[in-house]
């Protein structure tokens, strides 16, 4: 976690985030470099990260595990005691060239905001500055209805 930015999202008007905070290793060259990245070039690092994992996520779903008393405990207290074991073919995922497509995309179209350790950030060529622990939030919006 030494070297890991901090990514977290939130949605207007919710108290709860969207998903729990993960952390994704920062590339070597941003940590040995003060000068700052390109919002863009950090929001592209993210989604391939959360791409590879969702990749990994989805590989070990279709293992069947051997689940010790205490998972099971665990699983029935969550309400779903899950050992894997089943072919999962979520679409989305296969090109990840796609995925930062998308998001930059929904970035330029005002679906989301980003703010990097609580400075909100406008333009995909703002230079921001990363360093470990750094705090990435996307601020997902809500569009009005009839709007």
């Amino acid at each position: 976690m030494e070297s890991d930015m901090i990514v977290e999202g939130r949605m207007i008007g919710k108290s709860r985030p969207l998903f729990p905070d993960w952390s994704v290793p920062l590339p070597p060259e941003w940590t040995q470099s003060d000068a700052g990245v390109p919002l863009k070039d950090l929001i592209v690092s993210i989604v391939l990260a959360e791409v590879d994992a969702f990749r990994a996520r989805r590989e070990e779903r279709r293992l069947t595990r051997v689940l010790t008393a205490s998972q099971i405990a665990e699983g029935a207290a969550r309400g779903k005691v899950d050992s894997g074991g089943r072919e999962v073919d979520e679409p989305g995922v296969d090109d990840p060239q796609q995925a930062v497509g998308v998001a930059l995309q929904a970035f330029d179209d005002g679906l989301y905001y980003v703010f990097v350790d609580d400075e909100h950030r406008q333009n995909l060529s703002d230079i921001v500055p990363v360093k470990p622990g750094t705090r990435v939030t996307f601020l997902r919006l809500v569009a009005l209805a009839g709007g």
